[in-house]
């Protein structure tokens, strides 16, 4: 990264353009608020600033410029994907990524099995081996 030059917080989403997620489960939450850009968006999902939840992903209202902070993605059980034309649905790479990339100190993915679909061990647990 250049000197004098601002990562644009985008690059940690994946877009995914004319499309909404509608909470079936009534524990999931979201903030809303006016915000002109997705970069504005994406920088305070990405922190997680004045949010009373992980940011897991933010939908952006093209229409209304209004950003929808989302404590899930298309992953979660609870969540039915919607077709909408206003919405752009922008989703943390690391909550929906199947693989680890380097050491994977930063994997949040879904994944639990091992290629030969071993289950894997437990993060508290230090058996079969210690960690």
């Amino acid at each position: 990264e250049g000197k004098g030059k601002k990562r644009n917080p985008l690059h940690d989403f994946k877009k995914t353009g004319e499309l909404m997620l509608i909470k079936v489960n009534k524990t999931l939450e979201v903030k809303t608020k006016l915000l002109n850009t997705t970069e504005q968006c994406a920088k305070r999902c990405s922190r997680n600033k004045g949010l009373s939840f992980t940011c897991k992903a933010f939908a952006y209202d093209r229409v209304t410029k209004r950003c929808h902070w989302l404590s899930f993605n298309s992953l979660t059980n609870g969540v039915r994907k919607k077709q909408d034309h206003a919405f752009d649905l922008y989703e943390k790479k690391d909550y929906i990524r199947n693989c680890i990339i380097g050491k994977g100190a930063d994997y949040k993915g879904t994944i639990s099995v091992t290629r030969s679909g071993i289950q894997c061990q437990a993060w508290n647990s230090m058996i079969p081996h210690e960690h």
